[in-house]
Parts: structure tokens; sequence; C-alpha cells
């Protein structure tokens, strides 16, 4: 059956809606089986089943205090969505939920990582979930999900420079194996700037993972959305 709710509780959880019968029935958000927050005015199919309603899902299209039923982003309240989280880049995305997605990722990656060759290919689609992650936590931050690009960007020219100042210094010096051997403060000479430079490009990835994780939603609904938060 279809209606249209009449008033919901966010807090208490409980809400009314008036059937498309004329007759009205009691829900708890227990009954909702929609990511969007149900409002006044918003229409639901349900199964009543006395003068409750149950399985109550909003409809595509209907308005609702987080945009659109069935495309708005995790309301405040509700537990975490994996496809929303892990997949989607629109909307925003609270701290809490985003290190839930970071261990998940961390998680699978793990697994992967005993998969020879098959494990590592499959492994690089949890680029685009670690991206998704960053683009809606930067979104609550109320920045430009671009940014996620930043800690990329510096962590591939310091690599390259690292590159170039070790293997071109192996080269211009023309050293061979055996002077390799003989010489080791001479490479090392050569690897104490490139490795560096190697891990100050793991730092820049640190950094950038630990500042999106730690700085709080920005107050309030902003260009990307609601506060996930509800604040």
């Amino acid at each position: 059956m279809r209606g249209e709710i009449l008033s919901y509780d966010s807090i208490s959880g409980a809400g009314l809606i008036s059937g498309d019968d004329g007759a009205r029935y009691s829900f708890t958000s227990e009954a909702l089986k929609s990511p969007a927050v149900p409002a006044a005015g918003v229409r639901v199919d349900f199964v009543p089943e006395g003068e409750i309603a149950t399985q109550i899902l909003i409809l595509a299209g209907a308005p609702t205090s987080t945009g659109v039923a069935g495309v708005a982003p995790i309301p405040a309240g509700t537990g975490f969505d994996f496809k929303y989280a892990l997949l989607q880049f629109d909307g925003r995305l609270r701290r809490s939920h985003f290190w839930i997605g970071v261990l998940i990722i961390f998680g699978i990656n793990v697994v992967l990582g005993w998969i020879p060759l098959i494990g590592f290919v499959a492994s690089l689609a949890t680029i685009w979930a670690n991206v998704a992650i960053s683009v809606k936590r930067l979104h609550d931050m109320g920045k430009s999900g671009w940014f996620v690009l930043a800690p990329y960007a510096i962590g591939l020219v310091l690599s390259i420079v690292g590159g170039i100042i070790f293997f071109g210094g192996i080269m211009a010096s023309g050293m061979s194996e055996s002077y390799i051997e003989n010489n080791p403060a001479a490479v090392l000479g050569l690897m104490g700037p490139a490795f560096g430079l190697f891990a100050l490009a793991g730092l820049v990835g640190l950094a950038f993972l630990l500042w999106i994780g730690l700085v709080d939603s920005q107050p309030g609904e902003n260009r990307y959305g609601p506060n996930p938060k509800g604040l």
C-alpha cells in the first residue's frame, strides 16, 4: 500500500502515515527500508499490519529532509552504508564512517595481498573506494573533492625526483657493480637523499589521511549537502 508521512520524530524514531485507504498507521524507524530520512509530506510504500506500517520504502523522487529519496546522502543517525560510502562521490561522510571505510579497505587489501597476481590486480579496484570516501570526507569539511589529488600528485613528484637523484647519480658517476660493492659510502650518499624523498612522499599521504580523518564536519548544510550528523 502507498501513503504519505504525516509526521516523524527523529529522536524517538516514531511516526505516522496516512494511507491511501484513508486509515492512519503508526511506525518506528526499525520499519524503514530506505536510506533517506522520512519527513512530513513524503510518499511511501509500506505493508500494513493492523494499525502498524511495516517494510516502509520512501519512493524515489520524493522530497526528503536530505534531498531526493533514492539518491540522498546517508542521513544522520543511520548506520554505515557500504554501497554509498565506498562507491559514490556525492554528498558528505562523517568522520566515524570515514574510518570504518578506511579499515574495510585496509582489510580487503590485506586479504588480497595473499593472492598472487590476481590479488594485486583486484586491489587496484580499492583505489576507487579510497577516493570515494576521501572525496565525501572533504565535502563534509566544506572542501572541494579535487583536493584528493594533492597527496597523489605530491607523492608522485617526490618519488620521481628521488629516483632521478639515485639512478642519475649512479649513471653520472659511472659506478660499476664492483665500484658499488667496494664503495658503499658513495652509494649511501646517493641513497640517503633519494630514500629521504621516498619517505617524505609517504608522510604526505599519511598527513593527508589524518587531516581529512580528524577535522570535524562543517556545521549545518553546505553546498554538498546536509550535515551527516544532523548538526
